[in-house]
């Protein structure tokens, strides 16, 4: 077994703030069981996400709507049997946060039950009240803006977000609120390079990218994408890091390293 989590710090909610004041990039991938996990996190992966994107990686589906609770603290468990010192992420799935009760209830199962140590939820103004009641139970959120997959059906598809001044606004104001709410992280999906870097700028919280440009304090892209085995295409915004390597371990350093260094995302993997 690597040495790697031997000599470096469990990564906190601090110690992800103390990474953007000093300017170090996050390095962050999805994971849904426990032997991935142990490789991400032996890799140099500071950030593991169980995503509801298992939903179309694992289960097939089309989108991450018919994901459900159960699953997720399956999959959470799954990861956090593999992890000793990255910090834990799960998404919260589509209709599990509905109200404030049942979002700290469910956000709660997670924690206790998964080893989740931070939930995400997507949501921009209209989700500040149930970050603060998540923050008023001590547990903390990763909120979510731009492409919002769970809103699929509502925006249309899987569209670029942000792009009109008025949109752009928007999310900055959405942004400050719900950082102001008590939201610990920032994931932004799919929007203009130039509107990442001025939300990240105008926050205290660190600012991870999914297709918003290398400004973002950190970068996170879905596991199976970056080994070229996903269904489907590969998103724009992602890389096939399989290539010019000799195996999946060597792959995700690769993809740690070039987070790391700023070499991650270029301009083909950005909007405009």
């Amino acid at each position: 077994m690597s040495t790697q989590t031997d000599t470096r710090k469990k990564v906190t909610v601090r110690q992800l703030a103390e990474m953007k004041q000093a300017k170090q990039k996050i390095a962050c991938l999805t994971a849904y069981d426990a032997s991935f996990a142990r490789l991400l996190e032996n890799a140099g992966v500071d950030v593991v996400l169980v995503g509801d994107s298992l939903g179309m990686v694992i289960q097939g589906e089309e989108t991450t709507l018919p994901v459900s609770v159960e699953d997720m603290l399956y999959h959470t468990q799954c990861v956090a049997k593999g992890l000793n010192d990255s910090l834990l992420i799960t998404d919260m799935p589509f209709l599990s946060f509905t109200s404030e009760e049942e979002a700290v209830l469910n956000a709660g199962l997670f924690m206790k039950q998964g080893g989740a140590h931070m939930v995400k939820l997507e949501g921009g103004v209209d989700q500040a009240d149930t970050v603060a009641a998540l923050n008023k139970n001590g547990i903390p959120v990763c909120a979510h803006l731009g492409l919002q997959p769970q809103y699929v059906h509502k925006i249309g598809g899987y569209r670029v977000q942000g792009r009109d001044d008025a949109a752009a606004e928007k999310m900055l104001a959405d942004a400050l609120t719900l950082q102001d709410a008590g939201a610990d992280l920032m994931l932004l999906e799919c929007v203009p390079a130039s509107l990442a870097a001025k939300i990240t700028d105008a926050l205290e919280i660190p600012v991870i990218g999914i297709g918003a440009g290398i400004d973002c304090d950190g970068q996170i892209l879905v596991l199976y994408d970056i080994l070229d085995i996903s269904l489907g295409l590969r998103p724009k915004f992602s890389k096939n890091f399989m290539t010019d390597v000799h195996g999946i371990e060597e792959a995700i350093k690769q993809y740690v390293s070039e987070v790391k260094s700023s070499k991650f995302p270029s301009m083909e993997h950005a909007f405009n």
